[in-house]
């Protein structure tokens, strides 16, 4: 059985502030975070963004979810694109999948060809070296889940109208290739988790519990995070509240139900 949602939002509320201050020291420092989520269909990749960034100024924390290249893109360097979407001192970005994309969906589904995922899996433990010799801070996480779980998911978001968007016809074509799936993952592991930018695989057939691994996982492995809000004087105003007023238009009539 499931986390129940109050256990969930009572665990998950303390994190927060933890994440909160984590984002202070992030501006305060300069530090630049990247955070790759990558994983299964319907894994659970969306609220495992939304627990991390929901309570974090957006100026500073912006998650990177890219569309299919474009022709102009197909033409260029594999990482061209990504890199452009790489923070700037004292920001955090999120990668709603990433670079990672040639060693699972395009592997598996054949948009890129054997040679050009040979070459992506050479060249992705250099790249990443540069960017934390560089000072940034990576972390790759892995969202895994079991097929009967993924089966269960990709049913709802058929029958909801309101989650009919996320699935797509790859989603579906997925459903056979589960294996070569974890075929996939397993090779990209063993070229790509390194010394200087470990995987980390998180169990979410349980989303909730998931994300709480996830972000405690995440906060105890960036250092000295906490960092006081600056104090601000709030002095009384010094007369009763004005109501708002209007003069060239009024706003429009209440909803009702």
């Amino acid at each position: 059985m499931g986390m129940k949602r109050k256990d969930y939002e009572e665990a998950l509320a303390p994190l927060t502030l933890e994440l909160v201050s984590m984002a202070r020291w992030v501006k305060a420092t300069g530090a630049r975070v990247v955070v790759l989520f990558e994983g299964r269909d319907t894994a659970g990749k969306g609220g495992a963004i939304t627990a991390v960034r929901d309570r974090l100024n957006p100026r500073q924390c912006r998650t990177v979810a890219l569309a299919k290249p474009t022709e102009a893109e197909m033409g260029q360097w594999y990482f061209q694109r990504y890199v452009a979407h790489l923070p700037t001192a004292g920001e955090i970005v999120l990668f709603d999948r990433s670079w990672y994309n040639r060693a699972g969906v395009e592997r598996v589904m054949g948009y890129a060809s054997p040679e050009q995922v040979d070459a992506f899996l050479k060249a992705v433990p250099t790249f990443e070296k540069l960017l934390v010799d560089d000072g940034i801070l990576l972390f790759k996480y892995w969202l895994a889940t079991d097929q009967a779980n993924q089966e269960e998911r990709l049913r709802e978001r058929l029958e909801d109208p309101l989650k009919r968007w996320k699935l797509s016809p790859i989603d579906l074509a997925a459903r056979e290739k589960y294996d070569d799936y974890t075929a996939a993952r397993e090779a990209m592991l063993a070229a790509t988790h390194t010394a200087h930018a470990p995987w980390t695989l998180v169990d979410f057939n349980d989303q909730r519990r998931g994300r709480l691994t996830l972000v405690r996982d995440l906060l105890d492995r960036i250092p000295d995070t906490h960092e006081d809000p600056p104090a601000i004087d709030f002095p009384d105003l010094g007369r009763d509240p004005v109501a708002e007023t209007y003069g060239v238009l009024k706003p429009i009539a209440e909803w009702d139900g």
